[in-house]
């Protein structure tokens, strides 16, 4: 008996290992597939082979078929060999979006009989691309091309299955817009900041086109009859272009359709009167009736007319005195409830407020800062500027909505007070939580230019970039709308600052967190978080690659302009996400190599845990010369040997980036592979 049992195991672990074995002899070829990426991706700086595993959820041995390969925002550079992926025949997507690969993408790519859809946008990948065969045809039924530096595209008319094409930010100049005229199929299309130029008769009978974006080219024809059918459109953009253009009275409908910002310097249009008015509306002329003499019938019902004029009279008076009554009980119950707040000793926003706001008054609407100051709305209604929300264009929003979900923009609901004007905080229908900022600097925008750049912005997608959520134009007044973050800024969260007033002479103090009480006293316990220099690292990590892409991703740099603590926004996982960008209005804000200095800032901040000025700049640029980096570091952080040197590593990276002379500050894009080296994972 004693010997039996061990045979017994023996022969168990045997049936095991053949039956293991053989299973994953069946799948030889799917073993294959993770060697062919593999090499694929094996001269690939920055890749790891776990990142397959978390979208695949793969085994190194027996596993599912390849059937997607998604590295989009992983920081990989350099050049992939694409021999290796032609032999993976379940491939379905590839996404290798928001990275920094370069080299020239194969021909042969577009021929994988399982190949669906391909997102390569924001890369540095150049030269052609399309089919090599004109007899040729792709399965393909969506291609992100977007902000790369392609220069020809070749026989896309073999795309017949091709629904979604984005090759915006290319430099496609000189290419005839006739490579796209077979593709019926086609639904979206955006070929915005291409060079390109000529006429868009080509693609005429594009009739299932649902989005079409030719904006800021050379294009030229005449609209709308060089143009694909008008009417099964969704979205057109036409802006800065040589079009020719009459809007007659039966071509209004497009106008009002597609917006004035759509038209945008679009080239030479005439516009006709009726445009300045709701084309629902009736016209003028057809209110007026001429006077047709009286008849005898008419005559004897005039006392009766007399009698019914006197009623009408009599109730319209009667209804003006119960008006001027309640809008004078509405102004009462306002001037109380204000005197009751400024009685009070502190703030109280812990809570978003969601209160009903009345609103029985015409403009102009005045509202009062925090630092008494005041700005004031020049329209005739609330309801008249209406809220445009990119994210959810279904909502029905005005401003009457905005002064509701602020109680009047009241005091109680200002976050901050900076350079471009108040900050508020609101909770709209669906319990979207909104930040609200007042653009003051922008009263002198012309509303079509704050339009364009408002859709600009919300184009504009990072992880580590807060975008604009919304906007409303009141009047002069421009309001953008955020995604409100309850972690505040990092300005606040390293200095373990207090949620209460901010200095509103002072923009560095911005904070979008809740305002409680004005006289707290900042917190003698620290965050785990805080002490952990992994965490910081992150942090920075995460600035740099949101800048990187303002810098980088675009054929024209985005320069920041003001890049500092209070305009980096964390999200509840610590994330960083970079703020304010773009809102220039037509200030000289800079260059490039200025937003790398204000991130050296930033970064040094992060290590020593000090608020920065121009000594301590000094100071830690002289101790990282002299090799003496580790004794400024924050005394908070809990650092052994190997941390320490990471920190005293980032410190380095800031002292470069602070250089004296421009040009010697790295670009973003190198400053993120200084910081991946630093901690790669």
């Amino acid at each position: 008996m004693e010997c039996y049992f061990p045979k017994l195991l023996i022969l168990l672990f045997f049936s095991l290992f053949i039956l293991v074995n053989s299973s994953c002899t069946k799948n030889t070829t799917i073993s294959n597939d993770f060697q062919l990426v593999l090499k694929a991706f094996s001269s690939v700086s920055g890749f790891n082979s776990s990142y397959l595993f978390h979208h695949q959820n793969l085994t190194k041995n027996c596993s599912s078929p390849i059937t997607q390969i998604n590295l989009s925002f992983h920081n990989l550079s350099g050049t992939i060999s694409w021999k290796f992926i032609k032999n993976l025949s379940h491939l379905q997507s590839l996404d290798l979006s928001q990275n920094y690969l370069k080299g020239h993408v194969p021909n042969w790519l577009w021929y994988l009989n399982s190949l669906l859809k391909v997102n390569l946008s924001t890369n540095q990948f150049g030269g052609s691309v399309g089919i090599s065969n004109a007899s040729h045809f792709s399965a393909v039924q969506s291609i992100n091309l977007s902000n790369n530096r392609f220069t020809k595209l070749v026989n896309f008319s073999g795309f017949s299955s091709l629904s979604f094409f984005d090759v915006s930010n290319n430099d496609l100049s000189g290419l005839s817009f006739g490579f796209l005229h077979n593709l019926t199929k086609l639904e979206y299309l955006d070929v915005s900041r291409c060079n390109l130029s000529g006429t868009l008769k080509p693609i005429k009978n594009l009739k299932n086109l649902k989005h079409l974006d030719v904006s800021n080219n050379n294009f030229m024809g005449n609209f709308p009859s060089d143009f694909p059918p008008l009417q099964n459109l969704k979205f057109l953009n036409i802006s800065m272009n040589k079009f020719n253009g009459n809007f007659s009275k039966n071509q209004n409908q497009y106008y009002h359709k597609f917006g004035k910002s759509a038209f945008l310097q679009a080239g030479n249009f005439n516009f006709s009167n009726n445009l300045l008015t709701n084309p629902k509306k009736i016209p003028h002329h057809k209110l007026i009736k001429k006077e047709k003499p009286m008849k005898k019938q008419e005559k004897n019902k005039t006392p009766t007319s007399k009698k019914m004029r006197f009623n009408l009279i009599l109730g319209v008076s009667f209804g003006s005195a119960g008006i001027v009554v309640l809008l004078s009980a509405c102004v009462y119950f306002i001037h109380s409830k204000r005197k009751m707040r400024l009685s009070k000793k502190k703030w109280v926003i812990s809570k978003p407020i969601q209160t009903p706001y009345k609103m029985d008054k015409s403009g102009p609407f005045n509202f009062e800062t925090e630092s008494g100051s005041s700005w004031m709305v020049e329209i005739k209604e609330a309801s008249s500027a209406t809220v445009v929300m990119f994210e959810k264009p279904l909502m029905s929003l005005t401003f009457k909505d905005l002064i509701a979900a602020t109680c009047h923009f009241g005091r109680e609901s200002q976050l901050a007070e900076g350079r471009c004007g108040p900050l508020y905080r609101a909770v709209l229908p669906d319990e979207i939580h909104v930040a609200i900022k007042v653009l003051e600097n922008a009263r002198r925008v012309d509303h079509d230019e704050a339009i364009a750049m408002f859709e600009d912005l919300s184009r504009m997608k990072h992880p580590n970039l807060l975008p604009i959520s919304g906007y409303c134009i009141a009047g002069k007044e421009k309001l953008i709308l955020y995604e409100f973050m309850s972690n505040g800024d990092l300005h606040s969260w390293l200095h373990e600052l207090p949620p209460g007033r901010p200095n509103v002479d002072d923009w560095s103090t911005d904070t979008w967190d809740c305002q409680n009480d004005p006289e707290a006293t900042p917190s003698n316990t620290t965050s785990p978080e805080k002490i952990n220099w992994l965490t910081r690292h992150r942090i920075a990590l995460g600035v740099a690659r949101g800048l990187a892409y303002l810098h980088h991703a675009r054929s024209k740099p985005v320069v920041h302009g003001h890049l500092v603590p209070s305009n980096i926004l964390l999200t509840d996982d610590l994330e960083p996400r970079v703020a304010d960008f773009g809102m220039h209005m037509r200030e000289n804000v800079g260059s490039v190599e200025d937003d790398v200095y204000g991130f050296g800032l930033i970064l040094i901040e992060l290590m020593t845990g000090q608020t920065i000025d121009p000594e301590i700049v000094n100071k830690v640029r002289k101790s990282v010369k002299d090799g003496n980096g580790s004794r400024l570091l924050d005394q908070r952080l809990k650092l052994d040997d190997y941390s320490s040197n990471g920190a005293v590593e980032c410190l380095r990276v800031g002292y470069l980036c602070t250089a004296e002379n421009t040009s010697k500050r790295p670009t973003m894009q190198q400053v993120v592979g200084l910081l991946k080296d630093i901690y790669p994972s």
